[in-house]
């Protein structure tokens, strides 16, 4: 069985959790806790230089890292993966988006606000209007978008949802206000009733 290298209460875990279990594909959770320090450990590197989760590896002990090209393996075929060439494109522009604008700010106010310890918290807190100017600019980007669309890419759920909504969906969590984004909090309560949809904290 396919295991997903993982910390529970990451975003980026999450999304290719959510994927799996709504595509029927199991996974074994090998959980890395957080701050231990062991994605950092010659055995970890070893399958992924970089030092971070998720990553997924196969039976045949091919790795691959990457929350949002793990979800784009998961959903090749299937219907959370567009099926039109223009569509494909919409989700992967999203998907960028999501790495590029939105995770970088509204994931790590999340992290340094929520999960590190305070003393290191403190070092950081300089930070916080930027981190909070950039991640409510990207939040109104999707409150744009999602004014005139129900999903981002190919007028259905897909991949380019469960990639943003790892992260928005607990946002507040990191200082946001979703309220302030009326489109994305409606988009939220779509994506929570798709078939098959689990919470962040579901094993």
């Amino acid at each position: 069985m396919r295991v997903l290298h993982q910390m529970q209460m990451s975003g980026n875990c999450y999304k290719v959790r959510l994927a799996a279990h709504q595509l029927g594909i199991p996974l074994t959770l090998k959980e890395y806790p957080l701050l231990a320090g062991d994605t950092r450990r010659r055995e970890f590197l070893a399958k992924n230089p970089n030092g971070r989760v998720p990553l997924l590896e196969l039976d045949d002990g091919r790795c691959l890292p990457e929350s949002d090209a793990i979800l784009w393996y998961l959903s090749e075929g299937t219907p959370l993966q567009p099926a039109d060439t223009w569509s494909r494109g919409e989700a992967l522009s999203w998907m960028f988006f999501e790495q590029y604008s939105h995770e970088p700010y509204v994931a790590v106010a999340r992290f340094w606000s929520r999960y590190a310890p305070r003393e290191e918290f403190e070092k950081k807190r300089h930070l916080v209007p930027e981190w909070h100017a950039k991640g409510n600019a990207a939040l109104s980007v999707m409150d744009t978008h999602l004014k005139t669309h129900d999903w981002f890419a190919g007028n259905r759920y897909s991949v380019a949802d469960i990639a943003l909504y790892g992260y928005t969906h607990c946002a507040e969590e990191g200082g946001f206000e979703l309220s302030r984004y009326p489109a994305v909090t409606a988009w939220l309560a779509r994506v929570a009733v798709q078939p098959k949809h689990i919470p962040l904290s579901f094993r």
